[in-house]
């Protein structure tokens, strides 16, 4: 600890008990300080926090989520991809025995994304090999839809269609490459 002025003349005075009383009694002050002063200044403390992140399609509270994801850009990415609008960061402060006493959210608009391809496009999915069909208002439904199916039945082959008004039905060929 550097010595300051204050304890150079307790020293000369012959009181070094009462100065080593004085610097440790100084020393743990300023240890206190800086621990306070480092916990408000993160807001955290010494408790542990993971971040993640995901893409959503709206802020409101029944919303499409899908991840998680590491880092921003991968959750960016893949909203781009879905059409998503927003990210959500969620952040987890863990107390001493690992367990979440906080969780912290933040949305993030992103700009740029087309929500839509064209107003009054319906998109509709059919199997190949056992002819299902059904018909879905946005895209990221239809995948979704098709994934369920291909689960469900193992080696059947969804198809995806577009049709919009005043159009015949048109086949989006290797939309799985292209959602992927």
């Amino acid at each position: 600890m550097p010595q300051f002025p204050v304890f150079k003349l307790l020293r000369h005075l012959g009181a070094r008990s009462f100065g080593f009383i004085i610097t440790g009694f100084i020393g743990s002050a300023l240890d206190s300080f800086k621990a306070s002063f480092l916990q408000n200044q993160t807001g955290v403390g010494m408790a542990h926090s993971d971040i993640f992140w995901m893409a959503c399609d709206s802020t409101e509270q029944l919303r499409a989520e899908y991840g998680p994801f590491h880092t921003r850009e991968e959750a960016e990415v893949e909203a781009r991809k879905l059409g998503f609008g927003f990210l959500l960061r969620y952040e987890h402060i863990l107390g001493p025995d690992e367990e979440i006493e906080e969780v912290r959210s933040v949305f993030i608009e992103l700009r740029d994304v087309q929500l839509s391809l064209k107003p009054g496009v319906t998109f509709h999915t059919r199997c190949a090999s056992c002819g299902e069909t059904e018909t879905h208002a946005r895209l990221l439904h239809a995948e979704v839809w098709a994934d369920i199916h291909e689960f469900e039945h193992t080696r059947h082959k969804v198809r995806l269609f577009e049709h919009a008004r005043g159009e015949n039905l048109k086949e989006i060929a290797d939309w799985r490459g292209h959602a992927a």
